[in-house]
């Protein structure tokens, strides 16, 4: 009979103790220690050699990684879409193990279903459910137009009779959704608990890693907006993917946080549509596309998300207040990089905002976390609160310091080339930056602290506007 004992387990960090404890000591959280049972050292030696699986992804032999390798450079599956694409860094790699996260409802099964439907073209996908019926993912299927003699369903929960089906059809593709609800008998907790899905993880990612089957693990989200699960589970993937958005807007994001094979700072935009998922090749003109003219409080910017420059529009709105402590409220932009700004701007312009309510809002629900757009929301400040609008075809790009300087950013070239393609007259850049630069049909107004961004507030164009 195998040998168990009894541990307590934090479901934040993966913390062991031998009894349950109020407060984890590692971080700190409340309220979060589990009961879990583990096989104890020998039960779990004999279930080791007892299994094919575990170990496959060492060869056995030691190699020089100089080394020549017939699958050096595996050829990538194209998953059909280019935004995707460019998040995973060219597609999918064979034998690799992708993590898709997101809030419920945002459309990560929407967009795996629309991925089957091209991969399976020339691929056999399993596509593996443990919270919908095959009725249900038929259904899905047919709405969204997809139907392959090579894409299979199963809906199965316990992670051995899955491996034991994978070996039986051998797909190229394989399609966890989601992780959470599926379970393994070496554990005796509950399935979502921290121990099955770090078991069931580590069994597909020996599968991945040992037959060459690319996998998709769809992770649920807990209320922190975090991957629920262990922390480990995200060192145990290749790649981990946000599918972020308002399920009350169209626009969808995937963003990678974790790439192995590509960049972790670019992103795919997409829309929701009746059809499904969309792709959107120029979030730029979209996101542009309601921006008001000649009203007070809005900038445009060219920020960089990994290699592809994007253009939003920033709002600010500063209204008196009749309340001793005036409310600051931002959206898609850091509340303290917001509070530093005001800082700058009273103390060097001599702006007052200490009697003001402050709201700064990036549309479309878009999140800068870039300091290039540093710029463009002090110009929608200062618009705001002179009620002054910024002229429509301006937009803004650099970095503010506490002195009130204008500091240099990166890919500023680039940056200029969007605006200018986007239709944009003129744009404020750092001075110490922008030397050599040239665009052709576009202003260059190079500037070096805040004082010298007043003058885009009394030049012919901006007093013909407000007239």
């Amino acid at each position: 009979m195998k040998q168990r004992k009894t541990v307590y387990v934090c479901t934040e960090c993966d913390y062991h103790y031998p009894k349950a404890l109020g407060r984890c000591p590692q971080c700190g959280s409340y309220g979060t220690f589990v009961e879990e049972k583990f096989d104890a050292p020998e039960a779990l030696v004999k279930e080791a050699e007892k299994s094919p699986r575990r170990g496959a992804l060492t060869g056995g032999t030691a190699v020089p990684i100089t080394a020549e390798s017939a699958g050096d450079e595996p050829q990538r599956l194209l998953t059909g879409y280019s935004e995707l694409d460019r998040v995973l860094g060219g597609g999918i790699v064979p034998g690799s193990v992708v993590l898709l996260s997101g809030e419920p409802g945002i459309g990560k099964s929407t967009l795996l279903t629309q991925i089957c439907g091209v991969l399976s073209r020339e691929n056999r996908v399993l596509y593996i459910s443990g919270e919908e019926s095959a009725h249900q993912l038929r259904l899905r299927a047919k709405r969204l137009g997809v139907a392959s003699d090579e894409l299979y369903i199963l809906t199965e929960t316990n992670i051995d009779e899955i491996c034991a089906e994978t070996d039986r059809i051998s797909p190229d593709v394989i399609i966890a959704d989601s992780i959470q609800t599926l379970y393994s008998d070496r554990s005796q907790t509950l399935q979502g608990s921290i121990s099955q899905v770090r078991e069931c993880a580590g069994m597909l990612a020996n599968l991945a890693k040992g037959g060459g089957s690319s996998v998709i693990l769809v992770g649920h989200v807990n209320k922190e907006g975090g991957i629920a699960g262990p922390k480990v589970l995200e060192h145990m993937v290749d790649t981990v993917l946000y599918f972020e958005g308002d399920r009350q807007q169209n626009i969808r994001i995937i963003r990678a946080i974790k790439n192995r094979y590509g960049a972790t700072n670019e992103i795919g935009v997409f829309e929701m549509t009746d059809s499904g998922l969309s792709e959107v090749e120029n979030p730029s003109a979209m996101l542009l596309a309601d921006r008001p003219r000649g009203v007070s409080g809005s900038c445009a910017v060219c920020v960089m998300e990994g290699t592809r420059p994007i253009i939003a529009e920033i709002q600010a709105l500063t209204t008196k207040t009749t309340f001793p402590s005036p409310k600051r409220a931002s959206d898609g932009f850091d509340l303290g990089r917001l509070y530093l700004l005001l800082a700058v701007l009273e103390k060097r312009l001599g702006l007052c905002f200490s009697d003001m309510d402050v709201y700064v809002n990036v549309v479309s629900g878009l999140t800068l976390d870039e300091p290039a757009c540093d710029a463009a929301v002090a110009l929608a400040l200062i618009s705001s609160i002179k009620d002054i609008p910024v002229p429509f075809d301006l937009a803004a790009v650099g970095e503010l310091g506490l002195a009130g300087e204008v500091r240099a950013v990166s890919a500023l070239e680039r940056r200029v080339k969007e605006a200018a393609r986007l239709g944009f007259g003129q744009i404020v850049l750092p001075k110490s930056s922008s030397s050599g630069i040239e665009a052709a049909g576009i202003k260059l107004i190079r500037v070096g602290s805040v004082y010298e961004m007043l003058s885009i507030f009394t030049s012919p164009s901006v007093q013909q506007n407000k007239r």
